[in-house]
């Protein structure tokens, strides 16, 4: 029989693409993968890896049992939650969640949980939607929190299901003492964004070309908190989504940005996690914190 841990190092091995990351990220050392691994080709019968350079890469069959090996983890997956929920044992779901949720959404929907579903523990890690959403696929996670701005949306993966929580509205921010009126009146600030290449960044540039400028963006921040206290403290104009404000936002001046446009936040499970019962009161707690959130 062919020994479901070692499948999950196939399987890890195909999605992250060299031993090392795959010792680093289930907290093996790169030898115990590469024994692991030899076993499981001595129980398949065949080669599944060869070198590639320094490194090793799937054969033929290898890709083909990784591919097996993907479905298998779905289907434990499924039955160890099912046991778990026909027991009434307490069920741990993982979450990877991007700055805004974490901060506005997670306390919320554990004050939620904690009434509806008191068996559930949640684990929540901070990650930016990129790395949590491959995480998922990798199996690091059960649940991930992401956003898709207007025009700029994520890549489908096979496996991934994908429920919209509800939308985010997107405004400018300004120094409380700033008179602009809309953003056409803002193509001489410094703005602050966040970094190059990522989807909000190239979202925020569309909107001030289509007003009519190119923005002087003179600083970058992943941490929209950072965002906030520049604003306030007069140094640059930035566009923001309601949920950064968890607290009082008189330190700035708000205002709509053309077309009220607002980011979808959704929650992506894999498909095996489908029928969870667990994973969908999740779901539905950070939804309802979400419709809940209103900013002061």
């Amino acid at each position: 029989m062919l020994e479901l841990r070692r499948l999950r190092l196939l399987h890890e091995l195909a999605q992250r693409g060299t031993i090392a990351e795959v010792a680093a990220a289930l907290a093996y050392s790169p030898s115990t993968v590469s024994q692991q691994l030899a076993l499981l080709e001595r129980e398949a019968g065949t080669a599944l890896l060869e070198p590639d350079g320094r490194r090793v890469r799937l054969t033929a069959q290898g890709r083909l049992l990784a591919a097996h090996a993907a479905r298998a983890l779905e289907l434990d997956e499924a039955a160890r939650a099912e046991l778990s929920s026909s027991r009434g044992a307490q069920t741990r779901v993982r979450i990877a969640v991007m700055s805004t949720a974490a901060q506005a959404l997670v306390p919320a929907a554990l004050t939620l949980l904690a009434e509806r579903a008191p068996q559930v523990r949640l684990e929540a890690v901070e990650l930016p939607p990129e790395e949590g959403l491959f995480e998922l696929t990798a199996r690091a996670f059960d649940l991930v929190v992401a956003e898709q701005y207007p025009g700029h949306t994520r890549e489908l993966r096979d496996g991934v299901d994908r429920v919209v929580l509800g939308v985010d509205p997107i405004r400018l921010a300004l120094p409380r003492d700033d008179t602009a009126d809309s953003l056409t009146d803002l193509a001489d600030r410094a703005w602050i964004f966040e970094p190059r290449g990522t989807a909000v960044r190239q979202w925020a540039v569309q909107q001030c070309r289509a007003a009519g400028f190119e923005p002087d963006v003179r600083f970058d921040a992943t941490d929209l908190v950072a965002h906030v206290r520049m604003v306030a403290a007069g140094h640059a104009v930035a566009m923001l989504p309601d949920l950064v404000w968890t607290g009082e936002r008189d330190t700035v001046r708000l205002l709509d940005l053309p077309g009220t446009p607002v980011r979808e936040i959704f929650a992506a499970t894999r498909a095996s996690s489908r029928d969870s019962t667990t994973i969908d009161t999740v779901r539905t707690a950070l939804a309802d914190a979400l419709a809940a959130h209103r900013p002061r």
